[in-house]
């Protein structure tokens, strides 16, 4: 995935974008923590789970936030301080080695506003507790950006390819998956994720489908037809929203926050 602020990139990424700034706006509003501030120690402090080379984090970073990513990947930390330092949010930007199972062995609990859990969950080995790991990061009144694979979009991917068994399988699979070369571990139904978000202690703000007819429109008639890229990017925002259409969603976003207070994150905790 690229720089959201890159137009051909942001058929995948846009609407995730506009809702994570828009959650970021809302959190530095309620903390008074203004991003101008930042020199000065003000911007929020954001957390990027699983955030590789930096494809939300440095524009996160852009915004005048700090932020920092935990990735496995020695090589995806390399790519996100070139990228933060081209991008001259280097001071901002922080990357660490590490995974959403064993978090706290490299950030602190409890000490962000913000964790960007994206592409993460479908890797792990049990979603929920990672999930509760992101949700212990966070400070009282903090947000979650949480983005997985979705199941409706891999069935119908196949459907549509021609490979009908592969599609049937990968309805009837629990992790979803359409056979031994899938390389996807585990994808989530809408329900399946908002409830792995609310057991976590999250209350969940809103789902949205991404990329629900981005991956199915053929690329040479989103790069040639006069406007096809700005339209599309209209239509995947307006359906985003729609439940009808999370079933048939590529990928699925779920905002969460936690409680107001010390009280509810502790809650979470537990």
């Amino acid at each position: 995935m690229s720089d959201p602020m890159r137009p051909r990139a942001s058929l995948r990424t846009a609407v995730v974008w506009d809702v994570l700034k828009d959650a970021l706006d809302r959190r530095v509003k309620a903390t008074g923590q203004e991003p101008e501030a930042a020199p000065d120690g003000g911007g929020l402090d954001v957390l990027d789970t699983g955030g590789g080379s930096g494809n939300f984090a440095v524009p996160v970073a852009r915004l005048g936030h700090r932020v920092t990513v935990v990735d496995p990947s020695p090589n995806a930390l390399f790519a996100l301080e070139r990228r933060a330092a081209e991008a001259g949010v280097a001071d901002r930007v922080r990357g660490v080695q590490g995974d959403v199972h064993g978090l706290f062995d490299v950030v602190e609990r409890g000490g962000y506003d913000a964790v960007l859990c994206h592409g993460v969950l479908e890797y792990v080995d049990d979603p929920a507790e990672g999930m509760r790991n992101v949700v212990s990061a966070l400070r009282p009144g903090g947000v979650v950006s949480l983005l997985a694979a979705g199941l409706g979009g891999a069935v119908l991917a196949r459907a549509l390819a021609g490979h009908f068994s592969e599609a049937h399988r990968a309805l009837d699979d629990p992790a979803g998956r359409w056979g031994e070369g899938d390389p996807v571990p585990r994808r989530f139904t809408a329900e399946q994720l908002t409830e792995l978000a609310q057991d976590a202690g999250l209350r969940v703000g809103a789902v949205h489908g991404v990329r629900v007819f981005a991956d199915l429109v053929p690329g040479v008639l989103v790069d040639t037809e006069p406007g096809a890229l700005e339209a599309l990017l209209k239509l995947e925002a307006a359906a985003a929203e729609l439940s009808a259409f999370h079933s048939v969603a590529t990928q699925l976003h779920v905002l969460g926050e936690t409680s107001g207070t010390a009280e509810g994150t502790a809650t979470a905790e537990a």
